[in-house]
C-alpha cells in the first residue's frame, strides 16, 4: 500500500479544543451540559440569527430522524430526496416506515433539480397526498434551488397536508445566500459534525429551525421523551428523579465532550471556509485549461465542503476508477461522493424501478467524479503535490 502524501481530510485541532476537552473532564459532568447549551447558542449566532433554535445532537442521522419524526414522517407517507446522497438521508424515512420518492439531479449539478421534485409531487397529488417532506441536500457544500423547493412546497401543500421542507445541510456550513444560511431556509435544517466535515465535534449534528412546535417535539424525542433535560433534572431545585415520558422518544444527545470541540471549531469556521477556498482557487486555476477535467459546480453561498473534480473520459485512455488508482498509488487520499443510492441491494430490492437507467444524470456524475484532498491546514506543498499528481496522470493516459 503506498505511503499516504497527502491526506483525504485531515481535522484542525488547537490547543484550543484540547483546553475545552480537558475542562470537561474536570468538571466531574461529561454528558449533555453547559457545553452543549453554549454549542446552541453559538451556532444559532453563526446562522445569523440568534432566534433560530438550535438543538444538539449525537449525529446527522440523528437529527434527520427527529425533524422527519417532528414533520409527519410514518407509515403511509412519503418524502422526496436525491438518489446523490449518503445512504443515511433516505435511510431515516425508512426508519420511521415511510416510503422513499427519489428526484434526480440537475444535469450539470450535484444537487435535486427541481423540476423533478415537480414531476412527483403531481403524482403525488394525483394518488392521495402521501409526501409529507422534501429533503434537498446541498451536495457538497454547494446550495440547492430553494427558492424553487420551498415554492413548490408551499403549490402543493394542501390545508390536510402540509409538505415541508428540511435541508440535510451536512456538507453545508457556512453557507450565506440572499435567502439566509442553508441549513436555515427551510422548515428545518439538519448540519452534520462528522470528522471530515467543515467543522467536527468527531461525532455529531445539529438540527436547527424557527418553528418553536417543532423544536419543542424534536427536543421531547431527543432524549427519550422525556420532559426534562438531564442538565435541567440534575441543576434546578426540583428533585432530579421526578419526571414524565410524553413520548417514545430516543437517545440522540450530545455529550459535553464532543460539544466542547464544537464551541472551538464554530468560532474558526470563517477561517476554515477561507483557507479551504484558498486551496479551491488553486485547484481551478491549476485546472481550468484542462481538458480532461471538469471544474466542480459553483454557486451562491458554497461552503467548498468537498472539491468534486469531475473527469472526461472521452479524453482519456483510462476509466475513473483507473485515474483513482493511480492518484492512490501516488499517494493521495480520496474518495467517492457519492455511489448513488440505487446501486445498493437493500434499495434496489425495494424499489424495482429504482435503477441508474432511470436516474442518468446521478449515475453520470457519478462514473466521473472523485474528490481530492481538501482540508483547512493544507500546506501549498500538499496542494501543488494533488495538482502535479492529477496532471501528470491525465496528460499521461490522455486520449
Amino acid at each position: 500500500m503506498a505511503e499516504i502524501k497527502v491526506p483525504f481530510h485531515r481535522a484542525s485541532i488547537t490547543k484550543a479544543e484540547e483546553d475545552a476537552v480537558l475542562d470537561v473532564l474536570r468538571s466531574g459532568w461529561l454528558t449533555t451540559g453547559k457545553y452543549a447549551l453554549e454549542f446552541e447558542k453559538k451556532f444559532s449566532k453563526a446562522l445569523g440569527d440568534e432566534s433560530i433554535i438550535s438543538l444538539a445532537v449525537n449525529s446527522n442521522t440523528s437529527g434527520m430522524v427527529l425533524a422527519m419524526e417532528a414533520c409527519g414522517v410514518k407509515e403511509g407517507t412519503a418524502v422526496i430526496t436525491t438518489p446523490y446522497t449518503f445512504v443515511s438521508t433516505a435511510a431515516c424515512a425508512r426508519t420511521l416506515n415511510a416510503d422513499v420518492y427519489f428526484a434526480d439531479i440537475e444535469k450539470d449539478s450535484y444537487n435535486i433539480d427541481p423540476a423533478k421534485i415537480e414531476e412527483i409531487l403531481k403524482r403525488d397529488a394525483e394518488n392521495g397526498h402521501k409526501v409529507r417532506a422534501i429533503v434537498p441536500v446541498h451536495v457538497a457544500g454547494n446550495v440547492c434551488k430553494m427558492k424553487e423547493i420551498l415554492a413548490l412546497a408551499k403549490k402543493y401543500s394542501t390545508k390536510d397536508n402540509k409538505i415541508y421542507v428540511i435541508e440535510d445541510a451536512a456538507h453545508a456550513f457556512p453557507s450565506p445566500t440572499k435567502l439566509g444560511y442553508a441549513g436555515a431556509i427551510g422548515d428545518i435544517g439538519v448540519f452534520s459534525f462528522y470528522v471530515t466535515k467543515t467543522i467536527t465535534t468527531a461525532e455529531g449534528g445539529m438540527v436547527c429551525t424557527r418553528n418553536a412546535e417543532l423544536a419543542k417535539r424534536m427536543s421531547v424525542m431527543r432524549m427519550h421523551g422525556m420532559d426534562r433535560t438531564t442538565w435541567n433534572r440534575y441543576t434546578s431545585p426540583k428533585a432530579s428523579w421526578e419526571y414524565d415520558i410524553i413520548a417514545p422518544g430516543y437517545k440522540f444527545n450530545l455529550p459535553d465532550i464532543l460539544a466542547a470541540l464544537g464551541c472551538c471549531q464554530v468560532d474558526r469556521a470563517t477561517l476554515f471556509y477561507q483557507q479551504r477556498k484558498a486551496v479551491v482557487d488553486k485547484y481551478n486555476e491549476a485546472f481550468k485549461d484542462l481538458d480532461f477535467i471538469t471544474l466542480p459546480p459553483d454557486g451562491e453561498g458554497n461552503a467548498w465542503h468537498l472539491y468534486l473534480m469531475r473527469i472526461n473520459p472521452d479524453k482519456l485512455t483510462i476509466t475513473r476508477e483507473d485515474f483513482a488508482k493511480k492518484m492512490q498509488a501516488a499517494g493521495l487520499g480520496i474518495s467517492v461522493h457519492f455511489i448513488p443510492i440505487f446501486h445498493f441491494t437493500y434499495w434496489k430490492k425495494l424499489y424495482k424501478d429504482f435503477t441508474a437507467e432511470n436516474y442518468p444524470n446521478a449515475e453520470e456524475q457519478y462514473s466521473r467524479t472523485i474528490s481530492i484532498p481538501l482540508f483547512p491546514d493544507m500546506t501549498d506543498e500538499m496542494t501543488e503535490y494533488v495538482i502535479d499528481t492529477v496532471t501528470k496522470i491525465g496528460r499521461e493516459n490522455h486520449a
